[in-house]
C-alpha cells in the first residue's frame, strides 16, 4: 500500500495548493503536516521516494510553524533514509 499512501499524500499537497481560502488553507496544511510529522516518526510508511515533493511543499508554506517543523524533521532524518 505504499503506492496508495504515496498517491494520498500528493493529492492532499494538490489540495492544499489549490485552496483559495487562506484561513483554510493554512488549516489543511497544519494538518498535513501533524499528519506526516506522525507517518514519519512512527516510521509507519516509507516515505524516501516523496522527500523532495514533502520538502517543496514545506518550502512553499513556511510561513506556518507545523509546515517549518515537518521541514526541520525531515532534514534531520535525511542521513538515515538512504
Amino acid at each position: 500500500p505504499s503506492e496508495i499512501t504515496n498517491m494520498y499524500i500528493t493529492n492532499c499537497i494538490s489540495t492544499c495548493q489549490g485552496v483559495r481560502d487562506k484561513y483554510m488553507q493554512n488549516r489543511l496544511v497544519r494538518l498535513l503536516c501533524v499528519f506526516l510529522q506522525s507517518l514519519v516518526r512512527t516510521k509507519s510508511v516509507q516515505i524516501q521516494d516523496m522527500v523532495i515533493e514533502i520538502q517543496a511543499f514545506c518550502i512553499e508554506f513556511s510561513r506556518i510553524k507545523e509546515a517549518a517543523a515537518l521541514f526541520r524533521l525531515l532534514k534531520s532524518m535525511e542521513g538515515s533514509m538512504v
